[in-house]
């Protein structure tokens, strides 16, 4: 997402969003699937690599900027974090909202120039799609 609504936080975004959700669709998630009201969410960052660069040179880059010791910044949850052939890196991160900023800077500060980054506010759906299959005829 790389344009935000002027006053209004990602977290309040979620939380409308969640709440109508939750009012409005009947596959809504089973409650516990996904923590609610703990005042973090998901967040999907794309590393794509620079491919003009080798990844020897990537990881020099990096290295020399410090991403691995500022990414994620510590009382940041790594959810999941993937190698996408041709593409690059997947992380999801459980982010307290208020830190929001702080990972962004962290990756605005170390990771770019060898990578090209994509930021997604994410949300957990498996539980919501194998409840789905299940009732599917």
């Amino acid at each position: 997402m790389r344009r935000w609504i002027a006053g209004l936080s990602v977290a309040a975004m979620l939380c409308a969003a969640a709440s109508a959700m939750a009012q409005t669709d009947p596959a809504a998630p089973p409650p516990g699937a996904t923590p609610a009201g703990d005042g973090t969410f998901l967040l999907t960052i794309f590393l794509k690599h620079d491919q003009s660069k080798t990844l020897p040179k990537i990881n020099e880059q990096l290295k020399e900027q410090g991403f691995f010791k500022a990414f994620p910044p510590p009382g940041v949850q790594v959810v999941s974090w993937y190698v996408m052939m041709g593409i690059g890196q997947v992380v999801t991160l459980r982010v307290p909202a208020e830190r929001l900023r702080e990972v962004n800077r962290a990756i605005e500060n170390t990771a770019w120039g060898g990578y090209h980054t994509e930021f997604y506010p994410t949300y957990d759906y498996k539980a919501v799609a194998e409840q789905m299959r299940s009732q599917a005829k």
